[in-house]
């Protein structure tokens, strides 16, 4: 077991931040990155966290991530908006979208925001949480390089393609669902095979396509999707909406996220509606049909996630010593 050390909040952002301008990202870019990787952290989706941030700072330093990229933000209609990062980060083109995107999606009950030439999205659900902040129901999808084979496929065509969904309630965020249409998490798999741990049956295939419960071998070989078929045809609508509306690479011609010098140039889709304007009422409804649904034994997603994040702010997070070691040398 690895010993771990206590951070507050502040002083977790403060080590990210660090990381990130000495790899090369400018302050903005180091702080929306910091930003993202505290509240993953703190809401206990640890394997977006600061497990997946070595995998920014070395995209930094070999040029997978432009470090010096400022997104533009273009609107080829009163609802649309375009955010091309250039080869950065897409948390820091939806910073620097929200506002506008609050300020259409409020005024004309719906606006959809298509983030594009990004390195990959980290957590999806982050990006939901604001959009749910500021009143509004949102649907997100996402792409990047491939990792994942469906059932049919002779080798993997898809990202793991996460959706991500949440509602505003009367007392905060009533919903949030964020996952992937893999079996796992890479981070997850990747995590294993650091270990030599063992993975459940179902999770990944090896290099020949055979199932496989070595992780190191899934590695080198795919993750399946989960559910069979029916994920795979979540896999492919999330394609279609992140890659496709968005005209950037799809997963099949996304260059490798791990390795060389380009960009995986992954896309990023928003969709930002204003409850209100359909039903006056919607979030107290929301809020006692959730609590119906509670009665029932009926998991409310997102939950649990806010809970921790309200013990985070309170007592801090705790990051392995050698991750916390290896950030502080890296700065």
């Amino acid at each position: 077991m690895a010993e771990m050390m206590r951070l507050t909040l502040g002083e977790a952002f403060e080590l990210a931040r660090q990381a990130c301008a000495a790899a090369g990202a400018h302050d903005g870019m180091a702080r929306s990155l910091a930003e993202a990787t505290v509240s993953a952290e703190a809401r206990g989706r640890t394997s977006v966290g600061f497990s997946h941030l070595p995998d920014y700072l070395a995209a930094l330093e070999a040029g997978r991530i432009d470090g010096k990229a400022e997104p533009v933000l273009s609107f080829p209609a009163p609802c649309l908006l375009v955010c091309d990062v250039r080869g950065g980060i897409a948390q820091l083109g939806f910073n620097r979208a929200r506002e506008e995107l609050r300020q259409r999606a409020s005024t004309y009950g719906i606006a959809l925001l298509a983030i594009s030439n990004s390195f990959l999205t980290g957590e999806l659900g982050w990006y939901v949480r604001h959009i749910v902040d500021d009143g509004l129901v949102a649907l997100a999808a996402t792409n990047g390089s491939v990792l994942m084979k469906p059932p049919s496929a002779s080798a993997p065509v898809y990202c793991t393609n996460p959706i991500a969904f949440g509602a505003p309630g009367a007392c905060g965020t009533a919903l949030l669902i964020d996952q992937a249409s893999s079996a796992t998490a890479f981070v997850s798999l990747r995590k294993a095979a650091e270990a030599g741990e063992a993975i459940p049956p179902g999770w990944a295939v090896d290099r020949n396509g055979n199932p496989t419960t070595d992780a190191r071998a899934a590695i080198e070989g795919a993750l399946l999707t989960f559910g069979g078929s029916r994920g795979a045809n979540i896999a492919l609508i999330v394609e279609v909406l992140a890659a496709g509306l968005t005209g950037t690479n799809w997963s099949l011609d996304a260059p490798c996220f791990a390795s060389g010098a380009a960009s995986p140039g992954a896309g990023l889709l928003l969709i930002a509606i204003n409850p209100t304007l359909l039903d006056s009422d919607f979030e107290k409804r929301l809020d006692r049909q959730a609590e119906r649904l509670s009665s029932y034994g009926v998991y409310i997603p997102g939950r649990r996630q806010e809970d921790r994040e309200e013990v985070a702010r309170e007592e801090g997070i705790y990051l392995p010593r050698t991750m916390v070691a290896m950030l502080k040398e890296a700065s």
